[in-house]
């Protein structure tokens, strides 16, 4: 086997050549962290703003949607006296009627941008066990509260969304005075008015949607059969986290598109990688046969191959991994329904550094073949 010092020494025989598959390996790399990273991150943030114990009731027709539903003011009262299991807090049902409006909101500054905006009642706190105040109070009549990364889905900085900084929604001015969190969940991008308030402004004399918690020994079956019986009610029922679970499932086409960019974008960089492999590989034909010559096997001056383009893809990965942790780990970006933070997970890293172990041994496989093909009065003969 040759030394490994002649692979690294070849390395830097053109600095060029050497930058050119550093950096290649690094774009490919980083992209495919990216792609991955912001798929887990929409996907963890889906799946754990449903809990299972919750149960939502909407229109019917419109369970693909709370913002399309439509539920009568009275079907709340009906649903807290019909309904077993239903959870209780020193004796209040844990049963939350609420509206879903999408709108633009203006910061203080002139800002405007697209919200997701709640309108609820303190009993929201009953159903929705996730979110706890981060600092103020829950709101009353002309007043709001906002998730602590509401700021990311407007578009502002996180001063203008403090306790004491006003909104703007139509208008009327609304004053923050609460900032509230629920980890990892859609709620904490959301802006929640007082249910009245909300009602008057977006003109609705009905609710989006009732959610329910229930008891431990609680069936959803109960929740089901109440819809089936109140046929007046037109109501639907479904799990908390069923629905969150479909809407992962609208989705996926983003999901796709975004694999799709980083493939293609990555292939690019795969093939110019090769084009350079093969430009620098077929200028050492003379230099293999030589080794071969003086004894050294074609087995072991393919491995020095893959030692060479090894050394120059995993130095490009750790690159892509750096520059991945300072530009992507922690970022929260926003998309329709709420905001979600992208992580290094240790599947994101492993990711990454398969990527550029494939890079180093499949990617030099066939320049390595070229290369190594000639027999050795061919290969000493050429230019």
């Amino acid at each position: 086997m040759l030394p490994f010092s002649y692979a690294l020494r070849n390395l830097f025989r053109d600095p060029a050549r050497l930058a050119q598959t550093v950096g290649g390996s690094a774009i490919v790399v980083l992209l495919l962290v990216a792609a991955v990273a912001l798929n887990q991150g929409m996907d963890a943030v889906l799946s754990s703003s449903g809990s299972p114990r919750n149960v939502i009731l909407m229109g019917k027709g419109s369970e693909e949607s709370i913002q399309r539903s439509e539920v009568h003011l009275e079907a709340e009262a009906i649903a807290a006296t019909s309904i077993r299991g239903i959870q209780e807090q020193l004796g209040a049902p844990s049963i939350s009627g609420e509206i879903f409006y999408q709108a633009p909101l203006r910061t203080r500054s002139g800002v405007e941008e697209q919200a997701l905006l709640r309108g609820v009642l303190e009993n929201a706190l009953l159903v929705h066990r996730s979110v706890s105040l981060r600092e103020g109070r829950f709101p009353q009549s002309g007043e709001i509260m906002v998730g602590h990364l509401a700021h990311r889905k407007l578009g502002v900085d996180p001063s203008e969304t403090a306790i004491g900084q006003s909104l703007h929604f139509e208008n009327a001015e609304f004053t923050i005075v609460g900032i509230f969190e629920a980890p990892g969940t859609v709620l904490e991008s959301e802006v929640w008015f007082d249910r009245n308030d909300l009602a008057t402004l977006s003109q609705r004399d009905s609710l989006s949607s009732i959610t329910i918690r229930l008891a431990p020994t609680a069936d959803f079956d109960d929740v089901e059969v109440f819809t089936f019986q109140r046929n007046d009610l037109e109501l639907a029922a479904i799990r908390e986290d069923h629905y969150y679970d479909k809407l992962g499932t609208f989705y996926k086409p983003i999901q796709v598109m975004t694999w799709v960019t980083a493939a293609l974008v990555a292939a690019g960089a795969i093939f110019g990688g090769l084009n350079t492999l093969y430009a620098a590989f077929a200028a050492r034909v003379k230099e293999m046969a030589t080794l071969q010559s003086i004894g050294y096997t074609r087995k072991a001056l393919f491995v020095s191959l893959i030692q060479e383009s090894l050394l120059a893809t995993l130095c490009g990965t750790l690159l892509a991994l750096v520059l991945a942790y300072f530009l992507l780990d922690g970022q929260s970006v926003p998309f329709s329904i709420g905001t979600f933070t992208l992580t290094l997970t240790p599947s994101v890293l492993a990711t990454g550094v398969i990527t550029g172990i494939l890079l180093g041994t499949l990617g030099t496989l066939p320049p390595a073949y070229r290369c190594l093909a000639p027999t050795l009065p061919t290969a000493l003969r050429s230019d």
